[in-house]
């Protein structure tokens, strides 16, 4: 509508029409202005809302990412462990380890220290060879023990085939070739028949009286204590399951159903429970204590129960080998176990054994292969942190390996310990301290410097007394029965079924910790057990009957396998080594 005041008309009403038009149009207008406004103030919340609900997907796939990365972690560790190898190798290229130079300045400085305090009695200085070259591997077969039976051929030649060809006079013996072959020949089972002869008296036909028969280890059983002894230690030594037990015996002609084996074994688990107590008591009062656990299963109503093994090794002083069972894992399993107990207690970082550590008598000693195991899988997500923490711990180990080369142990060993390994330890320290806040702190690699802090303090514990070790790897070693015997056994069938299989699993391994020859061990601990429990002193005195002191009256039951293991164990050692020096 125009404006121009040429065209408007002189009627006031027909003026007041055009306004109240023009007005209308202006309100519908700015209607439609408010209704656009209201439109983009709608289209602006929901584009808003889009907005969080895309950062919201945002931040669900970057979870889900760092949750993928996590469970690709975990597969490859699993695959690591199930299939590849079990060894924690680390390339030797990348690690910052002692120069040829520091190595042969640190095995002088060893060699000067044993000559100052040892000398033969002639006066010359002992000849240490662990320290020098490795001797190389013997080859060839190893000669027959003369302590096992020998039985001779002679081969000969009949007289047709001793006639000289030139001159046909028969050949005199100028000699024999002697070769021995070994032969097997299967165990045998015989019967023992006891006659017990009644005696009366012949004046008075009255007074009869019966020839006592020695208590046995099953009263009126069948088994002898030497079948007995066979039954514990093909079960808990070479982890024979009983139904193979009973194969082995139908060999044999036997039949024994593997319920009557089972009842027998568990019989000897009661009867040898005092020796078990006192083993255990020996093993308290150590003053180091290595332990650690492992699961077992045991059948229970709807499902199988998860249970646990314990390990507990004494010192050298008191080298025995105790296993316990329990249902669970709680923490007050271990401190039942341990009261009394006062020393280091060598462990993992569980932290069940606080409660025993918040006692002012035990010390903690974390280890440095758990530590080193963090490193080791972090690896493969951050190799250049990972390696070179991986480095300073090879060092403090290839020290361990000198030391024991040397044959420092006690007072020279803690003093090596302080002068060597601390200072290696205190530039670990400023290193993870330095390199900590660089990390993502739930990162493999963020987990590896987290665990190393917080078990810093007993994880150098070591160089404080040279009884410690480096590690727990004697308990981890202690760990490979209870488990082999899982594998074979599957469960164990009732809480009583676990603490007679901790039973006898400890007097076994307690043998061969010892090097007893485990056979003979018990079955003379079952011939003389049952008489001492039934006429001697309550308790009886059973101390002659330990492993270690039974072995000192019958030295010809040493088992020497384990020493030969030991000697070939420490010559790979030193082969490896001298590879790395030439390297």
């Amino acid at each position: 509508m125009s404006t121009d005041g040429s065209i408007l008309p002189d009627d006031v009403e027909q003026l007041k029409a055009m306004i109240a038009a023009r007005d209308a149009v202006i309100a519908r207008r700015e209607a439609v202005l408010l209704q656009r406004d209201i439109e983009i103030v709608g289209h602006r919340a929901v584009i808003a809302q889009k907005e969080m609900v895309i950062t919201s997907l945002h931040d669900v796939v970057e979870q889900q990412q760092a949750k993928l990365e996590r469970v690709h972690e975990q597969l490859a560790r699993l695959l690591r462990e199930r299939y590849g190898p079990r060894k924690e190798r680390v390339d030797p290229n990348q690690l910052t380890l002692f120069t040829p130079e520091e190595l042969a300045e640190l095995i002088r400085e060893l060699k000067r220290d044993q000559q100052d305090s040892v000398s033969t009695d002639d006066g010359s200085l002992p000849q240490d060879e662990s320290l020098g070259a490795a001797k190389p591997k013997e080859h060839g077969r190893r000669p027959i023990p003369p302590e096992i039976p020998r039985e001779t051929i002679v081969h000969e030649l009949t007289e047709q085939e001793r006639q000289c060809p030139c001159c046909g006079e028969l050949r005199a013996e100028i000699g024999r070739e002697v070769s021995e072959q070994l032969e097997f020949i299967p165990a045998r089972l015989k019967a023992i028949r006891h006659e017990r002869v009644r005696y009366a008296c012949r004046g008075c036909e009255e007074h009869v009286v019966l020839a006592p028969k020695p208590p046995q280890p099953i009263d009126k059983g069948l088994p002898g204590p030497g079948l007995l002894a066979n039954l514990i230690v093909s079960k808990y030594g070479d982890y024979l399951p009983l139904y193979r037990m009973e194969d082995i015996l139908s060999r044999y002609r036997l039949l024994l159903r593997r319920s009557t084996l089972c009842d027998w074994v568990a019989s000897m688990a009661d009867l040898l429970t005092p020796l078990y107590d006192l083993l255990c008591q020996r093993v308290r009062q150590s003053g180091v204590i290595h332990t650690d656990d492992t699961s077992i299963k045991m059948l229970s109503e709807g499902q199988c129960q998860n249970c646990k093994f314990w390990t507990y090794i004494g010192d050298p002083a008191h080298p025995y080998v105790a296993y316990e069972f329990s249902l669970t894992r709680a923490g007050r399993n271990p401190s039942r176990f341990l009261e009394g107990f006062s020393g280091y207690l060598q462990a993992d970082a569980f932290s069940g054994y606080d409660q025993i550590y918040a006692k002012e008598q035990v010390t903690e000693v974390a280890c440095m292969a758990h530590c080193r195991r963090y490193w080791q899988e972090a690896s493969h997500t951050d190799a250049r942190r990972a390696y070179e923490a991986l480095g300073y711990i090879s060092r403090l180990y290839q020290l361990e390996s000198e030391f024991e080369a040397a044959g420092l142990s006690g007072a020279s060993l803690r003093d090596a310990r302080q002068q060597h390994a601390v200072g290696i330890l205190k530039t670990f320290r400023s290193w993870l301290n330095e390199e900590q806040n660089q990390v993502l702190p739930k990162s493999p690699i963020g987990q590896a410097f987290t665990y190393t802090l917080n078990q810093w303090e007993a994880t150098c514990r070591y160089t404080d007394d040279g009884a410690l070790q480096i590690d727990n790897n004697l308990a981890e070693r202690m760990m490979k029965p209870p488990a082999i015997l899982r594998k074979n056994m599957l469960f164990v069938g009732g809480e009583q079924g676990g603490h007679r299989a901790a039973i006898l699993l400890s007097l076994v391994g307690s043998a061969k910790y010892c090097e007893v020859e485990p056979w003979h061990w018990l079955r003379a601990v079952l011939e003389e057990l049952p008489q001492r429990l039934r006429t001697g002193a309550d308790p009886p005195d059973l101390t002659d009957l330990l492993p270690d002191q039974w072995l000192k009256a019958h030295p010809e039951h040493r088992w020497k396998i384990e020493t030969i293991r030991k000697k070939e164990r420490h010559r790979s050692k030193q082969q490896k080594a001298n590879k790395r020096k030439k390297r």
